[in-house]
């Protein structure tokens, strides 16, 4: 379905319909690809100069189901609040608070 010209070159229009036919913006898809969105932080880890270990009602939030620590790229953490909340972690459950492991 393609036309030519006569130096037998693909039209501009002929090259937008086909990206059509892909489902997608075509050219456009690709102009964002490698942008992140912005990180949003939680204000309640943000400010705190230290996280205590012993609310486990917020160190749950950043377990997963299989008890892995959350990455901070999923949490929108700082850095420096991804390792304050880290340790609390552990401290937690080197006392019990939280469990190393879920059993199913």
């Amino acid at each position: 379905m393609a036309m030519f010209d006569d130096d037998s070159t693909l039209h501009d229009s002929d090259e937008r319909s086909r990206d059509r036919d892909r489902g997608g913006r075509g050219r456009d898809r690709d102009k964002n690809r490698g942008r992140r969105r912005r990180r949003k932080g939680r204000p309640d880890v943000e400010k705190m100069a230290a996280v205590d270990f012993k609310d486990t009602k917020l160190l749950r939030q950043f377990v997963n189901d299989r008890g892995q620590i959350v990455p901070r790229r999923q949490t929108g953490l700082s850095a420096r609040a991804q390792r304050l909340l880290t340790d609390a972690i552990k401290r937690a459950r080197y006392m019990a608070l939280l469990p190393f492991v879920v059993d199913d």
